[in-house]
């Protein structure tokens, strides 16, 4: 954890800062990469909620009034704005469309930072889109129910991943992480390339699940099973159509089976295989 997430935590703690107000204060902070679009899209959920939705709006016009090495905060609030207005409340739009003079004197943001690379630039450009957008309702409109519908899509997408094959890429990032590589994300599913992207039948997992051993007893018990009717086959007499009666093999694969019936019977093939043997004897 860094230094800056310390006190942007330690502030949190001492502000009695909301639930709402902490996500945008997340992804609004001076990190040198953008807000992640889980958490802007977990905030613009919560802007249909009418309590969240002032708390949002008060801590956004807050980081807006930033200037100088903050500038970072003043940007990714204009790039969470933008992603309000467009799936977010109705009410984003309206209240932005009221104090759009907020926005317009962004305009003019300056700042240099000490490699003299212009950063306000940043901020110039994001406002002047954000004002074109709000005074062209037409194109606020078809880009609202594109973006709504985009929003739409990638939850469905990242719910059923999720659920399904159980790879996620790391604090809700829309983006995998690329320190892993495929062959890790592999093993996590399966171990197998078909099985990373899904393809693995759920009847058969299902099975394969049911015989896999659950104890150290019962994984012992399937290995001695294994052993007994190994050396039932390798006493059986070539051609002569009988089982060797007397052999220990049957012995102990018929004492195993009536012992642990209730659990041999959850191996789907060694029951079927005892069966046979106890048949011709």
């Amino acid at each position: 954890m860094t230094s800056s997430s310390l006190r942007r935590q330690m502030k949190n703690i001492v502000n009695n800062y909301s639930e709402a107000e902490i996500k945008v204060r997340e992804a609004t902070s001076n990190d040198p990469w953008g807000p992640s679009s889980s958490l802007m899209a977990e905030i613009s959920d919560l802007t249909y909620n009418v309590v969240a939705f002032s708390e949002i709006m008060s801590m956004i016009w807050k980081r807006l009034n930033d200037h100088g090495k903050n500038w970072r905060h003043v940007y990714k609030a204009l790039m969470l704005m933008d992603y309000l207005i467009k799936t977010g409340s109705e009410r984003v739009a309206q209240q932005c469309k009221e104090n759009v003079f907020a926005i317009q004197t962004l305009k003019d943001f300056q700042y240099i930072d000490r490699d003299g690379r212009d950063q306000g630039i940043n901020v110039r450009e994001k406002s002047k889109q954000l004002i074109a957008l709000l005074k062209d309702d037409e194109r606020l409109r078809v880009e609202r129910s594109h973006a709504l519908k985009t929003k739409e899509r990638m939850s469905s997408v990242t719910t059923a991943v999720g659920s399904n094959n159980q790879i996620m890429f790391g604090r809700g990032s829309s983006h995998p992480n690329l320190s892993t590589s495929q062959s890790d994300e592999c093993g996590k599913v399966g171990g197998s390339p078909a099985s990373y992207h899904g393809s693995t039948s759920p009847k058969i997992s299902s099975e394969l699940e049911q015989t896999r051993p659950q104890t150290s007893g019962e994984e012992e018990l399937q290995l001695q099973l294994a052993l007994a009717m190994s050396r039932e086959e390798a006493e059986q007499v070539p051609g002569a159509g009988k089982t060797n009666t007397g052999g220990s093999g049957g012995q102990l694969c018929f004492t195993f089976c009536s012992q642990f019936n209730d659990i041999a019977m959850r191996f789907s093939k060694v029951p079927q295989q005892l069966a046979a043997s106890q048949g011709t004897q």
